[in-house]
């Protein structure tokens, strides 16, 4: 839908008005045959027709496009009304800067930012609502630190509120208490394994040794052995020659 011609301020030339709804154009499109229209307008027309309204030639989206420059910077020159008029807002301004200025019109009607809270209220006003807005959130005077809404005054009680977040703080140090413990837990058992892997290696290297030692004390006693009856060979030898 387009800007209610009724906003505009003077003469509104016929080119500038939508084929369909025959308001002031809003992101505007043109068709193949010239005649121009809302973005919305158009797009509603061609989901059950496959026409321009005006003339009947046969059109398609892909066929749109912007409007002419030279018509594009007349229309952003027509000036109108704030749509907050009815409120109170007197401001007249060009179509290239209305969306603009009612983004930030003191007269534009707002929500309460308040969480829960369903009123509409006027930009310029908000402040003064939501100083007596009965959703309005506010530390506890008593000095719990609790933050209480308004409409909540009779029903906060520090000592039920205190109680509560001690048991919150007491539940998230057990959690805690319990998570470190299955932490050193899985640390110990991860280092027990190594230790258990490490011990079972070691292990294996003294038995090792023990066996090369067991070996050494073989060839040594064979050596000994050697010995022995090399020296006995000699001893008789002599004798042998002695004899001689």
């Amino acid at each position: 839908m387009g800007y209610d011609i009724e906003r505009f301020v003077g003469y509104v030339n016929e080119g500038l008005l939508c084929s369909i709804c025959r308001d002031v154009l809003e992101d505007p499109l043109q068709a193949p045959c010239e005649h121009a229209f809302c973005t919305a307008c158009i797009h509603g027309w061609l989901v059950h027709h496959s026409n321009c309204p005006e003339d009947r030639q046969m059109i398609d989206v892909s066929l749109l496009r912007p409007l002419y420059r030279y018509m594009k910077n007349d229309l952003n020159r027509l000036q109108l009304h704030c749509k907050n008029r009815e409120y109170g807002c007197e401001m007249v301004c060009s179509l290239e800067s209305i969306d603009r200025h009612e983004r930030e019109c003191e007269y534009s009607q707002i929500p309460c930012s308040n969480a829960g809270c369903t009123v509409q209220i006027e930009r310029r006003n908000l402040d003064g609502h939501l100083a007596v807005c009965e959703y309005r959130s506010r530390e506890c005077p008593n000095g719990c630190g609790y933050t209480i809404l308004s409409a909540e005054d009779t029903q906060h009680n520090c000592v039920a509120e205190l109680r509560t977040e001690l048991e919150l703080l007491r539940s998230e140090m057990i959690c805690r208490v319990e998570e470190a413990k299955h932490e050193m837990e899985s640390r110990l058992d991860s280092q027990r394994r190594h230790m258990v892997q490490k011990e079972s290696i070691l292990q294996n290297e003294v038995e090792e040794l023990k066996s090369q030692m067991s070996r050494m004390m073989s060839d040594v006693r064979s050596l000994m052995a050697a010995e022995r009856q090399h020296r006995q060979e000699l001893e008789q030898a002599e004798l042998e020659k002695r004899e001689l």
